[in-house]
């Protein structure tokens, strides 16, 4: 299979990329299509549909070896089978994301709520339809078992007003939403959890993630407490 495109997004780096879409609402995506697959042509009606399943490929899993179970972030180390998970460790490392259509364009579709990072693979575009595809009475396995306190997300002086200069050249993008909602998922892996408050370790609780063309600096003082301290630029 070859990719009708590849995305654009506002996720630089798989450290910070949401785990399941609609996680992050405003996370921003494009998508531009291949001009030999005549876009113009192929998305016209797709404007008549608020949502949209994409096709993708796991381009960044250099992971080689085939695990039968794996250790979801989310159950805090246990193990569980394979196929009862979305982990991007998969025998054919395929995505499949329902995304929120922002705008379509002639050449390809803006979306939000995206858990993809920049340059993913695009494989195929399937519109949402909720009267066949939306089963609110659907069992949701061990997933429904997991409880986790909600994450409070703070900002330092020099981080507000960064921030405010950073939106004042992106009006379009609501970057203190992207920002809050991408930390309160706690992104960082379950092996630097557990040492908030601690100077035993700050690399454990110090971290960055990149969105667009921002570094946000964080700490976890807490479990629940997190602290934007910083954001760098990689350019003005």
């Amino acid at each position: 299979m070859e990719p009708i495109g590849f995305i654009e997004s506002c996720f630089r780096d798989k450290f910070g990329t949401p785990r399941q879409p609609g996680l992050v609402k405003n996370a921003w995506a494009r998508l531009k299509i291949r001009a030999d697959l005549q876009p113009e042509e192929a998305l016209q009606g797709l404007e008549g549909f608020s949502h949209v399943w994409l096709i993708w490929v796991f381009h960044q899993n250099k992971v080689a070896r085939y695990h039968a179970k794996v250790h979801p972030p989310r159950m805090g180390g246990k193990s569980i089978g394979l196929f009862a998970t979305r982990t991007p460790h998969r025998p054919n490392p395929i995505g499949l994301s329902l995304v929120e259509i922002v705008k379509v364009e002639k050449d390809g579709i803006i979306v939000s709520g995206a858990d993809l990072v920049d340059g993913t693979p695009i494989l195929d575009i399937k519109p949402y339809l909720p009267e066949v595809e939306s089963i609110p009475d659907a069992r949701t396995g061990w997933t429904s078992e997991v409880i986790k306190d909600p994450i409070q997300v703070e900002f330092s002086e020099k981080a507000l007003d960064l921030l405010a200069q950073w939106q004042q050249r992106n009006p379009d993008k609501p970057l203190r939403a992207i920002i809050e909602d991408t930390l309160k998922l706690d992104p960082r892996p379950v092996v630097y959890r557990g040492y908030e408050g601690t100077d035993t370790a700050p690399y454990r609780n110090k971290h960055a993630v990149r969105l667009f063309d921002g570094d946000i600096h964080f700490e976890f003082e807490t479990p629940t407490q997190v602290r934007v301290l910083d954001i760098l630029f990689t350019h003005n």
